[in-house]
């Protein structure tokens, strides 16, 4: 499985990844932590190590819940804007490592 150093950085959303990556490593509970846990089976088929982390809720509840608390008018426009871009980010991954 490829570190997050080894995955390519041009890829679009590599920011959010990276640091959902580091977030999940160290244990915080972040919109980018809880959107690489959401894609985690998919990532870790296109070769990213994604570590395992138990949760009492499902990944896709806590990135919609992290952005309503900070402002929940806009909680579902950013929750689809980071859906949207982590799909990118493993369409990219996919195509990058198929080629």
């Amino acid at each position: 499985m490829a570190a997050a150093s080894t995955i390519p950085s041009d890829l679009p959303g590599i920011e959010l990844v990276r640091a959902g990556l580091d977030d999940l490593h160290a244990g915080r509970d972040t919109a980018s932590a809880a959107a690489v846990a959401m894609a985690s089976r998919r990532l870790r088929a296109a070769g990213v190590a994604v570590p395992a982390v138990p949760s009492q809720s499902p990944p896709s509840h806590r990135l919609y819940a992290l952005p309503e608390r900070e402002d929940g008018r806009n909680a579902h426009s950013r929750y689809n804007a980071i859906v949207r871009r982590m799909v990118s980010f493993a369409r990219a991954l996919e195509h990058a490592r198929r080629s």
